[in-house]
């Protein structure tokens, strides 16, 4: 059946070796429909991003674009600003017929960090073709805060899918007739529309901007920092807020949303006729999110990032899409079941790294 590959899917790929690593695979990393992928032992400053292109070894480019190699054994700072390039523990050769995509983890992109998959052959990033046969490789970019990284770390997910089984819009209401999508009316237009939240039920805080000279953070560290020390609060009773070019913020959806046990969904990075902003780096929503016992309806945190001018983003504003997928089976355990999931039944939320 076509569909995401769940985590029965993925416990058979790696049996039989279509993903493999050189530290047997924990049974930690599989989700319910994707695979967590770790940290290798070093990591390379790079001068520039960049893709191996159409015929080409990333290890055949790193000598145009290497600056030095580093070892991160005992651990080491990757410096907001900088470019990096990580090899991942973790190769796949994908059968006929499957291919991959890649995001990075929630917690990733709620600190800002840009992370992407990269592979050999690639001519874009965080998407593997069917018949892939290779390593894999993170570039990471922290854009807000310096990080400490360690081998064995989970900064990004791969997702594979056989097929095509992307919902089209009379599928996503039909199926929100059956099952709701979210708490109230949908809008549905080439996905489940997501809008921001800036009048909150209670209060005034809607939000959060990344301090800037803010110390280093540890990624193993959770509920280690104060927040403070990191984030400024956003308040507003007026429904608006103006967001500054360059700066990183942490906002949340108006919608609280379901993905029922059958159905994988996934945030474009992107809305492209909004123009201003890039919202959400961490795209992937498994199976189960804020759906049942288990969460009853989940809003989505907001990554956004404004461009090249001031932006006045108002309540209600439409500034995401989520695509729904169909499961090629559904999943063992579905999110928060089980499973050690930091965000079931979010709110206005940080990375669990914040107290």
């Amino acid at each position: 059946m076509n569909g995401v590959l769940p985590d029965t899917a993925l416990r058979r790929m790696i049996a039989d070796g279509a993903i493999a690593a050189e530290t047997p695979i924990g049974e930690g990393q599989i989700q319910p429909a994707s695979l967590d992928l770790r940290l290798g032992g070093h990591a390379w400053r790079l001068r520039a991003s960049f893709l191996a292109g159409r015929g080409q070894s990333v290890a055949s480019r790193l000598a145009d674009f290497e600056m030095h190699r580093m070892d991160l054994s005992q651990g080491a700072v990757l410096e907001k600003g900088c470019v990096y390039l990580v090899p991942l523990m973790e190769r796949v050769a994908l059968p006929p017929g499957v291919e991959a995509v890649a995001n990075a983890k929630s917690s990733t992109g709620r600190l800002d960090l840009l992370t992407r998959l990269v592979t050999d052959d690639g001519t874009e990033f965080d998407r593997l073709p069917e018949g892939y046969d290779g390593p894999l490789y993170a570039e990471i970019c922290p854009r807000s805060f310096s990080v400490l990284v360690r081998p064995g770390m989970r900064l990004s997910q791969m997702r594979l899918r056989q097929g095509q089984a992307v919902l089209d819009d009379a599928g996503l209401a039909a199926l929100h007739a059956t099952d709701p999508l979210v708490d109230g009316t949908p809008l549905i237009d080439a996905g489940l529309g997501f809008s921001v939240d800036l009048r909150p039920a209670e209060g005034d805080l809607v939000g959060y901007r990344a301090r800037p000279h803010s110390g280093v953070i540890d990624l193993d560290r959770i509920g280690a920092y104060d927040a403070r020390d990191f984030w400024d609060e956003l308040r507003t009773s007026e429904g608006r807020l103006i967001l500054d070019p360059g700066a990183f913020y942490i906002l949340v959806s108006r919608e609280a949303v379901a993905i029922p046990p059958d159905y994988a969904a996934e945030m474009s990075p992107y809305l492209a006729m909004v123009g201003e902003f890039r919202v959400h780096y961490a795209g992937f929503f498994d199976p189960g999110f804020g759906h049942g016992s288990a969460g009853r309806g989940a809003r989505g945190v907001l990554e956004v990032r404004c461009h090249e001018a001031p932006f006045a983003l108002e309540h209600g504003q439409v500034v995401g899409r989520l695509v729904y997928e169909r499961m090629a089976a559904r999943p063992e355990r579905l999110y928060g079941a089980g499973i050690a999931s930091n965000y079931q039944g979010q709110g206005l939320k940080l990375a669990k790294q914040f107290r």
